[in-house]
């Protein structure tokens, strides 16, 4: 339930494109989800790699005739689901179960923060949005390295943000991604500046996190000696 790749494009084709090359090892044999119709010339960019699950809001005819080749595949066309009350989540625990509300945050840069001495470029701001719109659906603790329209390296469930971060670089160097100039999300503030370090070590230009950490200034204080712009959002996302 972690992402392998989630990216933009102006086809269907060219997001699949760049999302598989964050990490086709892990992608392979796994599902991916469309917001877009299908049509032929994204299904034969699908039809030579194993996937077990396409989910698409619809799929032109001559899509499905080539991808429904393979009897294995599963194809879903997406429908809105239908919930009592879409504010709640549930999980399964001995003797009960754990209620929580839904992470419905969406980014709002009204509320944003710039808290370091340089400022982040309207395509870095730009891109941070679409770097916390990818950490909201990695599961804790989640780092992950963007561009302005790819995820580049991706750091998910580890006990550690800066194992998390370390793990993003890693999956980012297997893939031959340049993370030189590149953007960071983190779901939950850094508790130090370590894991801050690992992302500006890597090539990190520009960071967005919530903030809140009772170490937020030993953060501001390394991100302006690497000469980093952050922002802090002021609410976190989860994802357990």
């Amino acid at each position: 339930t972690n992402p392998c790749g989630i990216a933009l494009g102006s086809s269907v084709s060219q997001a699949w494109t760049r999302a598989l090359s964050t990490d086709q090892d892990s992608a392979n044999g796994g599902i991916v989800a469309i917001n877009k119709e299908v049509n032929l010339e994204a299904a034969e960019t699908f039809h030579g790699f194993f996937t077990e699950i396409i989910a698409a809001p619809s799929f032109t005819d001559d899509a499905l005739e080539l991808l429904t080749k393979k009897k294995n595949r599963r194809l879903i066309q997406t429908v809105k689901p239908l919930r009592a009350d879409d504010s709640l989540r549930f999980k399964s625990a001995p003797g009960g179960l754990l209620v929580q509300e839904a992470d419905s945050i969406r980014p709002n840069p009204e509320d944003f923060k710039v808290v370091t001495e340089r400022q982040p470029s309207e395509e870095e701001l730009h891109g941070l949005l679409f770097a916390w719109r990818v950490v909201k659906h990695v599961k804790s603790n989640a780092i992950v390295f963007t561009s302005s329209t790819q995820s580049l390296g991706i750091g998910a469930g580890q006990m550690s943000r800066v194992d998390s971060a370390r793990i993003a670089m890693l999956k980012a160097k297997n893939a031959d991604l340049d993370l030189k100039d590149s953007l960071v999300a983190s779901d939950a503030f850094f508790p130090f500046a370590d894991g801050l370090l690992v992302c500006a070590d890597a090539g990190a230009k520009a960071v967005i996190q919530p903030g809140g950490s009772v170490r937020d200034e030993e953060v501001i204080q390394a991100a302006n000696e690497r000469g980093i712009a952050m922002i802090f959002t002021g609410k976190r996302h989860f994802r357990h």
